[in-house]
């Protein structure tokens, strides 16, 4: 367990990685700009087809 860590939306790792040796709290500072412009790049929700796929996820 441990060796926590935090990524982009491109998948990089930010900062360093937490040890699994030791006890530690990761805090770090997120760009929010990038997180944005990774959401209006990749547009998943624009794409979406709710009524293609409801049937199999009605309870």
């Amino acid at each position: 367990y441990g060796t926590s860590y935090f990524v982009d939306p491109r998948g990089q790792f930010v900062g360093e990685v937490a040890s699994d040796k030791e006890e530690e709290l990761l805090v770090r500072d997120l760009d929010f700009g990038l997180i944005e412009e990774v959401r209006q790049q990749w547009a998943f929700y624009r794409d979406r087809r709710p009524d293609a796929y409801d049937g199999l996820v009605e309870p």
